[in-house]
């Protein structure tokens, strides 16, 4: 895979948000937008690529092995948010995208007799992706599957714990790339990069049936540390690796695949079916947007613990994203509501 560009967002408890680049080991600020979403902006104004209107500042760089590792002034945002109205960014996704991952969910939903006599729903619609997912340059190809996490207040960065809520079933991992969006003043998307990512979802519920998938789908999500401008991913694939660590201790391990040629759908028809509704087009809205998993622990039975540590990278995409599993064991409380 080619040099990227790959650009860390952080905070700071004086100079607040900042933008840098990765320049291993070290990271590198900009000067003066203080957000990714501010410096997408800058180039769509400008119509030229984000790289073009990189500015360095003449501070002294940042040693990334201590923001990375270690808890000081400075911490890693989220890859990609809007920087001052969190609800204006749209999380949401695709599943059935992946080969692994269609297997899987068909296992979850499918009965034995079911498995046997008839495809189950998703089975169909992956059959739908692998004949239609890759249409011809131009043209609309099949209809993917597409669900909603939330807005911009669920995800969180880099060792930021994801939260089980007191009512969940369960809480997993779910390693995959994100697709990170800012809509433009005449209403078209531009992709401004890619990252990885940390889904994160209750596949017990999900598990019950195909009705308990939305509701299990709104969880806390991660994406990052970095945001990778000019991904190689069409085309392409890309290997990673999940790692799930137990007080220090390695519990379950996979190989990760993803990348066009591993997917039934190609980008352009996942972002195709995901902006053609007038309502993801809105000028400044940023989109964050989950491009499918390969393998998850939840498939091998593997069940998360409180403070388990959740380890995701893919070859190219920078460092890990890792975060603990933070489950609130607090007694429902009814949330009743007024009447005015």
């Amino acid at each position: 895979m080619a040099q990227m560009l790959r650009l860390v967002q952080l905070s700071h408890p004086v100079q607040g948000r900042r933008v840098a680049v990765v320049q291993e080991p070290q990271l590198r600020l900009i000067d003066g937008p203080r957000s990714v979403h501010e410096l997408a902006q800058q180039a769509i104004k400008s119509d030229l690529r984000i790289a073009d209107v990189l500015h360095w500042t003449t501070e002294a760089p940042l040693s990334y092995d201590e923001i990375y590792d270690r808890p000081g002034p400075w911490t890693i945002l989220p890859a990609f948010d809007h920087p001052t109205e969190p609800a204006r960014c749209l999380v949401a996704g695709t599943g059935l995208t992946h080969n692994a991952s269609a297997a899987s969910r068909d296992a979850m939903h499918a009965s034995t007799t079911a498995q046997h006599e008839t495809l189950s729903d998703s089975m169909k619609m992956y059959r739908a992706g692998l004949e239609g997912g890759r249409p011809k340059p131009g043209e609309i190809g099949a209809m993917p599957e597409w669900f909603y996490k939330g807005n911009g207040t669920i995800l969180r960065g880099h060792r930021e714990p994801l939260d089980s809520p007191n009512f969940a079933d369960d809480g997993g991992e779910e390693a995959e790339i994100a697709g990170c969006y800012l809509i433009g003043a005449d209403g078209t998307p531009y992709r401004v990069g890619l990252a990885q990512a940390n889904e994160f979802s209750d596949h017990v519920m999900e598990a019950k049936g195909y009705l308990h998938l939305a509701p299990s789908k709104l969880r806390t999500a991660s994406i990052g540390p970095e945001l990778v401008v000019d991904a190689d991913f069409c085309d392409h694939e890309v290997r990673g690796e999940t790692v799930i660590r137990r007080r220090g201790e390695t519990v379950w391990r996979a190989k990760l695949a993803s990348g066009e040629r591993w997917m039934c759908h190609s980008l352009a028809n996942l972002e195709h079916h995901h902006f053609k509704h007038a309502a993801h087009r809105r000028l400044g809205d940023a989109h964050v947007h989950f491009l499918g998993a390969d393998a998850f622990s939840f498939r091998d039975q593997v069940r998360l613990e409180d403070g388990d540590e959740m380890s995701i990278s893919f070859t190219g995409f920078g460092r890990p994203l890792v975060n603990p599993l933070r489950i609130d064991r607090t007694p429902q409380m009814l949330v009743a509501v007024k009447v005015l």
